[in-house]
């Protein structure tokens, strides 16, 4: 059983989002959740397709019996589609206190502040939604916080690298 192997399909996020992000499709969602409370890149086409993508990238890998073989067994035998909705809105609705908590730092949406405060913020912004996730999972499967700590290191040094290939196709600002 390997607990970061629940995580994979959330980078069916990325992979459904950063198209769109990177030729602006889908505009009519491109409405702010609330651009006071989160800045204007908290945005419900974001919400949609962060969640979207991680349903569908559960609903393929489930059908990898090795890939599920590997899960611990209650996530297993969960529903793909609920796993996937759980970790796709555990995503985006794990992004809003973070977020929030930079606005009213002062911090733009999508900069960084470079002192001590700020690169704390950033490091907690690379897997901020991992805590969403262990809260949002657990009816289905419940993680133990060394496991929830473990997924946060790893989600976080794989999100590094994503957002420099982000911003190097053009769908991110700055590259963290």
């Amino acid at each position: 059983m390997s607990a970061p192997l629940v995580f994979l399909p959330v980078l069916g996020a990325p992979v459904l989002h950063a198209p769109v992000l990177r030729w602006d499709l889908l505009k009519p969602l491109k409405r702010p959740i609330s651009a006071r409370r989160f800045g204007a890149n908290k945005t419900w086409r974001g919400a949609l397709l962060m969640t979207a993508g991680p349903v569908a990238a559960t609903v393929l890998a489930f059908e990898v019996p090795a890939y599920r073989r590997r899960l611990p067994p209650a996530v297993a035998r969960a529903n793909p589609l609920v796993v996937g909705g759980l970790l796709g809105t555990a995503v985006w609705v794990g992004e809003l206190p973070n977020s929030f908590l930079k606005r009213r730092l002062g911090i733009p949406p999508g900069e960084r502040r470079r002192d001590a405060a700020g690169i704390a913020i950033s490091v907690v912004d690379q897997a901020d939604w991992v805590p969403a996730a262990w809260l949002l999972l657990a009816p289905v499967w419940r993680m133990t916080p060394r496991q929830a700590a473990g997924v946060f290191v790893l989600v976080a040094a794989v999100h590094l690298p994503i957002n420099v290939i982000g911003h190097a196709i053009g769908a991110r600002s700055s590259r963290l």
